[in-house]
């Protein structure tokens, strides 16, 4: 999951080195944080989060296919 993210965030983003994708477990759910330069943020997030929602709901879907519980925060 956490390769799913960076390619996905590393496209969109202007600045792709500066992405960073760190993935921790937390009980039965792992949670993946995305770090992106500030100025890139809004690219990520999107007009009314639909971007960062659409990344989460990839990042589900891939995830149910192995029954596990994923959530992304974009930091």
């Amino acid at each position: 999951m956490k390769e799913l993210v960076e390619v996905i965030a590393k496209e969109l983003v202007d600045n792709p080195d500066e992405v960073v994708v760190t993935e921790k477990t937390e009980g039965r759910t792992i949670v993946i944080e995305l770090h992106v330069a500030a100025s890139d943020m809004g690219k990520v997030i999107g007009k009314q989060g639909r971007i960062a929602k659409s990344i989460r709901s990839v990042v589900k879907a891939a995830a149910s296919r192995d029954k596990k519980n994923v959530d992304v925060e974009i930091v």
